[in-house]
């Protein structure tokens, strides 16, 4: 299989991978107290929305909890699969959680809108991981579920 079938870019690939993720995993997310900041507001949409978030927060080390499920410090602490990892992180700064990511191996990686880094999708492609770059989750779940 061309690793290329991997990058989602259209609106059935990315409709079709709303409906099969259950569990969405942010790298990234912002507590309560950041809510006007996307990092936090998106999320919490899609839990909203039905979705079981599992909040992996970068920084704001003491924080414990956020929307009131339990904080994981990696990837490789979540339990369980993931069916999305949504990644609030600067482009530059996706490189650094690769092997991370390559490790835990989530179904699918969505970069948020304004994030882009193809060396890394195609990392993960290659790896049998669906890439979906440069778009907000939010956006699309309203525009392709609602």
């Amino acid at each position: 299989m061309d690793w290329k079938e991997n990058l989602l870019t259209t609106d059935d690939q990315i409709r079709e991978l709303l409906k099969n993720t259950k569990t969405i995993a942010v790298l990234g997310i912002k507590p309560e107290d950041h809510g006007t900041q996307p990092a936090f507001y998106v999320p919490k949409y899609m839990a909203d929305a039905g979705y079981e978030i599992i909040p992996v927060p970068v920084y704001y080390p003491d924080v414990t909890e956020i929307l009131g499920k339990p904080v994981y410090r990696g990837l490789n602490q979540v339990p369980g699969e993931i069916d999305l990892l949504n990644v609030f992180r600067r482009s530059k700064d996706i490189q650094m959680h690769t092997l991370e990511i390559l490790s835990k191996k989530p179904k699918a990686v969505w970069f948020q809108l304004g994030i882009r880094n193809d060396e890394v999708a195609e990392t993960l492609a290659t790896a049998g991981i669906k890439v979906v770059q440069d778009l907000c989750l939010m956006v699309e779940h309203r525009a392709l579920l609602n």
